[in-house]
């Protein structure tokens, strides 16, 4: 079975079950999930998340493997990814969440503070760049912790990549940074993108980091669902960390 694809003036024949066909249709499936807003659907122990269910299914894979004493999520928004994280951390039997965002709304603050799972949640009201937050996440993390840090706050490419460089840091050895949305890079021409998103994306945030910094790359592993608004995204650090 093949598939004609005419996009820009240019038209394309794609045999679906093909490499290329599953690439193909798989970035369709993320634009048009996009565009439908389907990200919103999904909930964690009653908390909406945001997430497509690829990513929370790889998320819980990694946590599993990594078996972090800390997490470190920018972009808190309704709390759900918090409370999938901190519900992992519950099975393994130890860990905590630092979640930071610029702005958490009363109404979700509530319903994280009343959540279950609560106790391994710690929030942090600013923005995940300003040095002085940066310092606040650090005091809650005790040396010789594993740390494993998911970045889902702004997605511009100059936010994320500051965050990249600032989170970098806390990482160790052979565990990971999870840099969220890369996706946008393909969501600029979606009737409701924009423009600007063709360039002042993550992705490009995620690539220029990994070009200056040779102690990290990307685990294709992580992105083996090829559904994903992660592209690119899981960053494991290769080289023991000396700046923390």
């Amino acid at each position: 079975m093949k598939i004609k694809i005419v996009e820009h003036d240019r038209e394309k024949e794609i045999d679906i079950y093909s490499k290329e066909g599953l690439l193909l249709i798989s970035e369709l499936w993320t634009k048009v999930s996009c565009h439908n807003r389907l990200m919103y659907e999904p909930s964690w122990l009653g908390i909406p998340i945001i997430q497509f269910p690829e990513d929370i299914v790889i998320m819980q894979e990694l946590i599993w493997k990594i078996r972090p004493d800390v997490i470190v999520e920018t972009g808190v928004a309704h709390g759900g990814s918090a409370i999938l994280y901190s519900s992992i951390l519950e099975i393994i039997g130890k860990g905590k969440v630092i979640a930071v965002d610029i702005e958490i709304r009363q109404y979700n603050k509530i319903a994280i503070k009343s959540h279950p799972l609560s106790k391994r949640i710690n929030l942090i009201e600013g923005s995940s760049t300003d040095e002085k937050i940066f310092e606040d996440v650090k005091r809650l993390i005790n040396k010789g912790d594993k740390v494993l840090v998911a970045l889902d706050s702004s997605h511009s490419y100059n936010h994320v990549l500051k965050e990249l460089d600032m989170y970098s840091k806390i990482v160790p050895e052979d565990s990971y940074l999870v840099a969220m949305d890369g996706a946008q890079a393909q969501a600029w021409d979606l009737p409701s993108g924009k423009k600007e998103w063709k360039d002042d994306n993550p992705l490009k945030a995620i690539e220029d980091f990994l070009s200056t910094h040779p102690g990290w790359e990307s685990d294709p592993y992580y992105n083996r669902l090829v559904v994903t608004s992660n592209p690119r995204g899981f960053l494991r650090r290769k080289q023991d960390n000396k700046n923390y």
